[in-house]
Order: C-alpha cells, then structure tokens, then sequence
C-alpha cells in the first residue's frame, strides 16, 4: 500500500511540476482533481472498514455424525453513512473440505457481498452438515471492502471463530470377552482360572484333592456326606485403550477411514465398559486438536487477506511430544470426556507406538487390559508389546487393516508371545470385535 501511495504521490507531483513550468492550468486541475479523489476514495474505504462489524450467533457446540448446524452471522454499519460494499467470508479449514478427507458439507453462501445503508444490519445464514468426527474451527469471519474504484482495499477479522466437536460413533457391541488377569471382580469368565469365594455356583459331593475351605459344611450335616461348594471364576473388564496415531504408522493413503474406524472401535469399547460400570482409560500418540488450538493459536491480519485465511487452516505437522493421557475410571464423566478426547484426535509426528509405550507404561494400570489398537506393528513395535506382556500386564492387540495378509503378519509373533489379538476389518466388524478375544 506504501508503495502505491509513493506512486502516486511521484505522478501529482510531476503534474504540478510541469504545469508550473509550462503554465498548463489543465495539468494543474489534473493533479488537484487526481489528488481529491484519492484522497476521498482513502477516506471512504476507512470509513467502511471502520464501521463495519460482525456478531456470530451461536457458540462452541458438541454434535453427532451427520447433524446439520446452523451459522448465523450478523454484519452491521456502525456508521452514519451507507457502505458501499463489503465482501464477508465465513472460513472453513480446506482440509475438511476437500477430497476424501471431506469432513463438512455446506448448504448455502458462505460469501457474500453486501450494501450497508446507515445504522442497518444484514444477516447471513448457512448449514454446515458434519459427516465424519473431528474437531472443526467454524471462522473467523473476514470482512473486505474498499473504495469504488478499488484504489484502496482493508481487511478486517469481523468474528471469533467457534468449534465444532462432532463426537464419534457409538457401535452397540454383541459381546465383551476381554478380562484382566486379577482374579476376583465383577464379571464370570468362562473358564476356570481362579475361582471366586463371592460367587457361589452350587455344591458337589466331596472329591479327593478338594481343599478342606470349600467344604459346604451345611450340606455336609444335612446329608451326612462330604459336600464341597463349587465357585465361578470371575475378573474385572476395564480397559486401557492405546491407540497409535502415529503419521508413519498410519498411512496417509488410508485415511481419514482407518483412523476414524479405530475411534469407532475404542468409542464402542468404552461405551461398553461404561454400561458395565467398569473402568476405562485412554492414551494415544495422536494430537489433541484442542491442544492445538490453544497452544497455536489463530492469528488474523487487518492488512492482509491470505493471513486471515490461513487462520482457518490447521499446521500440516507437529512434532509435540505431549500424549493423551487418561487414567482408567467409571462414570458418565468419564465417558464423556473420553468421547470428547476420542473426537478431537489427530495424527501426530511425535512419539511413536514404542516411545509411547515407554513413556507411559509407569502409569499404566495393572488392574486393566492394556488393549492396543494399531494399523503397522514393525520389529520395534512388537517387542515393546512382547515386553509389556512379559512385565506383567494383559495385552491384548486390535489390527486395524482390512486385507488378511496383513493381519496374520501382525498377529504371528502376538500369538506365539500369547497375546490376543484380532482382525478389525471394517465398520461391520465393529461390533463383533470384542467377541474373538478370551484374555486369561
């Protein structure tokens, strides 16, 4: 802009320069009627940015796949006189809106031109549909106008922006196999580990090797015959779900599919254990999308068109090693929160599956099956959940890929260590995933 200025400025001022030599008046009036009318047009186009202002109805929601939300903008002229245009422009991230990452789906003008007469408002209405989870930032609103010559152009930021959470699918499981190994809790196990003294089954007559403790001493006198009782072996269900979210591990040719379907599956599984009352807990590699945005930030430039777009935009990388760390609980908080986190994970450049492992495994519960889920699992990957397992914990591993092959790479060295593992296919699979696994 200061360089225009400077142009034009150079021309007046040759103008004048020259009239005066020569005693052209025409040149003269040239330059005068040159130099009001930049000046007016300066003016104008202050004036209207000035005066103009936006006010979003509406603020930060929590919806479910493929809810339609409403935006509403309200642009209003503060001034005593018309503006004579102003362009408004609602930004929406182009990540979610393009190819197969198609996230938001927009029916009506998020564009538009308008003529502002004094003291008056305008509104603009759209509909976002959201058609996969994710955490979406709706604005800011960018507000350009000018004079009528367009001489002068001025670029404000005109609202906050607002977010989206759009909280991923529940599938409705058919089953929960998956247990602990501590061996007295709240649901039966189906095979006999070690049994509950909490859950009488019944009683037998007494057989050699029974432990004199489970003789049922009422039966015994009542029949005049050695009874023994007979218990249900039984183990606590929670979970600790890990999923990798890692950008190396999680080819971009398979997403966002095969990251939304592992926040299906671990969105299903706590809902589950939920209804169970059991204890459930996250940790993830991936990036908290929240996080993001309070540790980036947006920033929006009254001078600049291109830098208030890229407001709208999240960074292609991140290297921030913070993982996403719940500790296993009950409640509707909980289940909440866990939604809430679920929904706003993102991949990440930080920490892979095994530097995960290794930071979090002081904090992991031993009361919990530590139930990965995961796409790649390389040499280093498989020793660390080889290792975990031989320290302790119950692992059991979901394989998130849809051709066989890859499964049964993953699931031959998981196997011959002893831990479970599973095919998760696609969304159909969902809900029998759980089914396949006994974990003892």
């Amino acid at each position: 802009m200061r360089g225009h200025w400077i142009d034009w400025l150079a021309g007046i001022a040759a103008l004048v320069l020259l009239g005066w030599l020569f005693g052209a008046s025409l040149w003269l009036l040239a330059a005068v009627v040159v130099g009001l009318l930049l000046a007016i047009n300066q003016y104008l186009a202050r004036l209207w940015s000035h005066a103009t202002t936006a006010v979003r109805h509406g603020g930060d929601l929590e919806v479910a796949v493929g809810s339609n939300v409403p935006i509403e903008l309200a642009v209003t002229n503060r001034s005593k006189v018309p503006v004579g245009w102003v362009l408004v422009e609602d930004l929406l991230p182009r990540w979610a809106m393009r190819g197969s990452e198609l996230g938001l789906d927009v029916d009506g003008d998020r564009i538009a031109v308008m003529m502002l007469p004094p003291g008056k408002t305008t509104s603009m209405h759209y509909t976002i549909r959201v058609k996969r989870r994710g955490y979406f930032q709706v604005g800011p609103t960018v507000l350009e106008t000018g004079d009528f010559l367009g001489l002068f152009r001025r670029y404000r930021v005109g609202t906050q922006p607002q977010y989206i959470t759009v909280l991923p699918r529940v599938v409705p499981l058919s089953g929960y196999d998956i247990a602990s190994r501590r061996p007295i809790g709240e649901i039966r196990m189906r095979d006999n580990v070690m049994d509950d003294p909490t859950r009488l089954r019944g009683i037998r007559q007494w057989q050699p090797g029974d432990p004199m403790r489970s003789v049922h001493w009422a039966a015994t006198a009542r029949t005049g015959t050695l009874h023994s009782k007979i218990y249900e072996p039984s183990s606590i269900a929670g979970a600790t779900l890990v999923l990798d979210f890692h950008r190396r591990t999680n080819p971009v040719k398979h997403e966002p599919v095969r990251g939304d379907l592992a926040v299906t599956a671990a969105a299903s599984i706590s809902a589950m254990l939920h209804d169970q009352n059991e204890p459930f807990g996250l940790i993830s590699n991936g990036r908290d999308a929240a996080d993001r945005i309070r540790h980036d930030g947006w920033r929006g430039d009254h001078r600049v068109r291109d830098s208030a777009t890229r407001a709208g935009q999240m960074l292609a990388e991140s290297d921030r090693m913070r993982p996403v760390i719940m500790k296993p609980d009950r409640g509707v908080i909980q289940f909440k929160d866990v939604m809430r986190r679920l929904a706003r994970l993102e991949p990440t450049d930080g920490l892979t599956l095994p530097e995960l492992l290794a930071e979090c495994e002081g904090r992991l519960s031993n009361e919990t099956t530590v139930l990965v889920i995961l796409q790649q699992c390389d040499e280093a990957t498989a020793s660390a959940l080889i290792g975990l397992s031989r320290r302790g914990w119950e692992v059991a591993v979901i394989v998130n890929t849809h051709d066989i092959n890859d499964y049964s790479a993953i699931a031959g060295p998981m196997i011959a260590a002893r831990i479970a593992t599973f095919h998760l296919a696609d969304f159909d699979s969902v809900a029998d995933v759980c089914r396949n696994v006994a974990i003892r």
